[in-house]
C-alpha cells in the first residue's frame, strides 16, 4: 500500500504548485487592474482643475434696448389707459425716454497667450460691449477686459473675441475630439447662472450628435451644464479642449445631465478661419440631396442605401461638373459617402477652389467626376434674377389619377396658383387620395412631379409610358421627383 500512497502524492504535487502559481497570478493582475484603474480615474480632479481654470473667462455681454416712443406695445391701441400713458410720458419728458441697458452672461476660454478667446456666437451675437473676466490668479489680469469680435460663425455658434494684452496669457490647446469614446472621463467649465467660476464632471454619454445645423457634431456629456456655461469648455483628462458647451435638453431650464458640446474638430476649421479671414469659407458642391431609402435604392436598381441622392444640380461647380439630377454620390474626394450629412460636413471642409474627384452611381453604371468647389458663402449670399417671359392663354389642363394622385399638366391659371415658375415643366398634384401611400410619404395637393423613373416629365402620357416601363422591368418601386415650394425631394411608390 505505501508504495501507491508515494505514487499518488507525487501525482497531486504538480497540480498543487500549478494551483498555487494560477492564484499568484490571479492576485497580481488584481493589484494591476487596480492600480490602472486609479490612473484612469484619479481620486481628485483639484490638480487638473488647478492647471486648466486660468484659461477659463467668465463673459459678460450688453446691449441697448430702446424703449417704445408711443404707448403702443405698453396697451393696446384704444384702450382707456393709452391717455393715461400719455400723460405719464409727457411729465417724465426725455427721461421716460431713455434706453435701457441688458446685460447677460457666459463662458469662454482662452486659446493663445496673445488673447484670443473662443465663445459661442449666441452669447455675443448683437452686443454692444463685450467685457472678459479673468480667473483670479497669480499672473492673471486683475480686472475686465473689453473684447472685440474677430469672426463669428452662427452655422456652428461659433465666435472668436480678441483682448489687448501687455503680459502672455495662460491658454488651453484643442485635443482630437475623434479619438474621444462614450465613457471617457470629461470636466465642464464655466459660470453657470452667473454664480462665477465652476467646474462639473462626467462623462461622454455619446457621440456624433446632430440638433438643427448641416454641421452639427455634438458630444453628448452628463457633466452638469446650466445657463451661463455656453461658449465654456469640455475637457478631457489630458487638458485638451475637446468641445464647446453650447445647448442642454432640459423640460425645466436647468440641467438634468443631458448636454452638447459642439466637438472640437469641428471647432478648430472655423476659427482657424475666423482667425485669418475674419470668416468661415466651406466648400460649395452646387445640388440638392436626400438619403436613398430602401424603396428609392429598389426604385432605382441600388444595392444599398449608402450614398446622397441628388434631387437638384444647381448653376455652379456640379453642373459644370457633368453632375445630373438622380446621380447618387457615393464617393467624394477618395472617402466613400454613406449619408447626406457626411456628405456635407465633407464638402464644407473642403478648401474653397480645389478640385475634387466625386464618384457618382447613373443608371446602374459608375461615373467619375471632376468637380472645382465653390464657395459656400458666396453662393448663399448671391442674389439671382431672372427674367420671365410672359406666358399666352393655355387650353383647360389633362387631368388624370395615379397612384392615389389626381394629377394635372401645368397651365398659367395653375402656376399662378401654386407660385410656380414659368419655366418650371412637370405635373401638378391637384387632390391626394388619403389613403394611398403616396399620402402617407407627405405628397400633397400642390406639389408638381417634374421627373418620373428618373426621367423628365411635361405630360400625362409621358408619366403613363415611364410607368408602364417600371412595371415591364419588373420594379416593385416608382421614383418620382417632387418640387414643392421649389425644393426638390424623391418620393418613391410601390408598384401594386
Amino acid at each position: 500500500m505505501q508504495p501507491q500512497a508515494v505514487a499518488l502524492s507525487k501525482q497531486i504535487q504538480p497540480l498543487t504548485q500549478s494551483r498555487a502559481f494560477w492564484l499568484t497570478l490571479l492576485a497580481t493582475a488584481l493589484v494591476l487592474a487596480q492600480t490602472m484603474a486609479a490612473f484612469a480615474r484619479p481620486e481628485s480632479l483639484a490638480p487638473l482643475a488647478e492647471k486648466i481654470s486660468p484659461a477659463v473667462v467668465n463673459i459678460t455681454t450688453s446691449t441697448v434696448v430702446e424703449r417704445p416712443t408711443s404707448p403702443q406695445g405698453i396697451v393696446p391701441e384704444g384702450s382707456p389707459f393709452e391717455d393715461f400713458f400719455s400723460e405719464r410720458r409727457n411729465e417724465d419728458g426725455e427721461n421716460g425716454q431713455r434706453p435701457r441697458r441688458s446685460s447677460a452672461l457666459g463662458s469662454g476660454f482662452v486659446i493663445s497667450e496673445d488673447g484670443y478667446v473662443v465663445t459661442n456666437n449666441h452669447v455675443i451675437e448683437g452686443a454692444d460691449e463685450i467685457l472678459i473676466e479673468f480667473f483670479p490668479g497669480e499672473g492673471q489680469p486683475s480686472t475686465e477686459l473689453p473684447a472685440k469680435v474677430i469672426g463669428t460663425d452662427p452655422k456652428t455658434d461659433i465666435a472668436l473675441l480678441k483682448v489687448e494684452v501687455d503680459r502672455p496669457l495662460k491658454f488651453v490647446p484643442f485635443g482630437n475630439s475623434d479619438q474621444s469614446r462614450v465613457g471617457d472621463w470629461v470636466i465642464a467649465m464655466g459660470n453657470p447662472l452667473g454664480q462665477g467660476f465652476s467646474v462639473s464632471a462626467g462623462i461622454v454619454s455619446a457621440r456624433n450628435r446632430a440638433l438643427s445645423g448641416s454641421y452639427d457634431d455634438y458630444i453628448q456629456t452628463d457633466a452638469a451644464i446650466n445657463r451661463g456655461n455656453s461658449g465654456g469648455p469640455l475637457f478631457n483628462m489630458d487638458g485638451e479642449v475637446i468641445g464647446v458647451n453650447t445647448a442642454i435638453l432640459s423640460p425645466n431650464g436647468g440641467s438634468i445631465g443631458i448636454g452638447f458640446s459642439m466637438a472640437s474638430n469641428v471647432v478648430t476649421r472655423v476659427v482657424g478661419q475666423l482667425r485669418e479671414f475674419g470668416e468661415t469659407r466651406r466648400g460649395w458642391l452646387g445640388v440638392k440631396i436626400q438619403d436613398v431609402t430602401p424603396d428609392i435604392a429598389e426604385a432605382i436598381g441600388l444595392n444599398d442605401t449608402k450614398g446622397a441622392l441628388v434631387n437638384s444640380v444647381q448653376e455652379g461647380p456640379a453642373k459644370e461638373g457633368g453632375m445630373l439630377d438622380g446621380d447618387v454620390i457615393v464617393s467624394f474626394a477618395g472617402k466613400p459617402v454613406t449619408d447626406t450629412r457626411s456628405l456635407v460636413r465633407r464638402v464644407a471642409n473642403s478648401p474653397v477652389g480645389e478640385t475634387v474627384r466625386v464618384l457618382v452611381m447613373r443608371e446602374g453604371k459608375t461615373v467619375t467626376l471632376k468637380v472645382k468647389l465653390g464657395r459656400r458663402e458666396d453662393a448663399e449670399g448671391a442674389v439671382q434674377t431672372a427674367a420671365q417671359a410672359p406666358s399666352e392663354d393655355e387650353a383647360a389642363p389633362e387631368t388624370k389619377s395615379v397612384l392615389g394622385l389626381t394629377l394635372s399638366t401645368l397651365n398659367e391659371e395653375l402656376r399662378e396658383q401654386l407660385s410656380v415658375a414659368d419655366d418650371l415643366e412637370g405635373l401638378a398634384i391637384t387632390e391626394v387620395d388619403e389613403t394611398s401611400e403616396a399620402f402617407e410619404k407627405g405628397l400633397r395637393a400642390g406639389d408638381v412631379i417634374t421627373e418620373a423613373g428618373q426621367q423628365k416629365i411635361t405630360n400625362i402620357a409621358e408619366l403613363e409610358t415611364r410607368l408602364q416601363e417600371r412595371k415591364d422591368a419588373g420594379r416593385k418601386s416608382f421614383l418620382l421627383l417632387v418640387r414643392r415650394a421649389g425644393d426638390p425631394r424623391f418620393v418613391a411608390l410601390s408598384l401594386k
